[in-house]
């Protein structure tokens, strides 16, 4: 345990930006899985606002640093990439 006054607050700091990063994360994850589902659905417009959706917080997150900005655009692309076919088929 920390014994300096500064120290201490630091800990209790990282501990409230690690939660809110977890949750961010966690939100992703229900973001991404929820948008890989409208795709199988096959519907379209359902598929379009999901990732839709998906792409701008994945662009939050990797603004603020949650996530690196390359595994972002990877997951937007493929994302992106799954609903054309859809489209196409």
């Amino acid at each position: 345990m920390a014994n300096i006054k500064s120290s201490e607050k630091d800990i209790r700091r990282t501990e409230k930006r690690t939660a809110a990063n977890k949750a961010v994360r966690s939100r992703l994850k229900t973001l991404t899985k929820t948008a890989r589902e409208a795709v199988k659905g096959n519907d379209t417009d359902k598929a379009k606002a999901a990732v839709a959706t998906t792409a701008s917080a994945f662009d939050k997150a990797a603004k603020t640093g949650i996530v690196h900005k390359n595994k972002a655009n990877r997951l937007k692309s493929q994302l992106a990439k799954a609903a054309a076919k859809t489209k196409a088929a």
